[in-house]
C-alpha cells in the first residue's frame, strides 16, 4: 500500500498539551508527536462529519416539513 502524501502544518500549542502528547509518546501510546496529532486530528474529523450530517439531514427535514406545511397551507388555508 503507498504511502499517503503528507504536507507539514506548523501549529501552537499551549505547554500541557504538548507535555500530555510527550507522555502519550514515551508511554508507547503512539511512536511519535506527529502520529498522536495526525491520530486525534483523524478522530477529530470524523466526529465531526457525523455532526454536520446530521445537521444536514436535520436541515433537509425541516425543508420537507417547510414545504409541507406551506403546501397544506395553500390547498386549504386560502380557499
Amino acid at each position: 500500500m503507498e504511502e499517503p502524501e503528507l504536507e507539514k502544518v506548523t501549529i501552537r500549542l499551549p505547554e500541557r498539551y504538548v507535555r500530555a502528547l510527550d507522555f502519550l509518546v514515551r508511554v508507547d501510546d503512539f511512536p511519535s508527536r506527529s502520529e498522536a496529532i495526525r491520530a486525534a486530528i483523524r478522530d477529530f474529523i470524523y466526529e465531526r462529519v457525523d455532526v454536520v450530517m446530521d445537521k444536514v439531514k436535520k436541515m433537509e427535514e425541516a425543508e420537507r416539513t417547510l414545504e409541507a406545511m406551506e403546501q397544506f397551507e395553500s390547498e386549504y388555508l386560502r380557499k
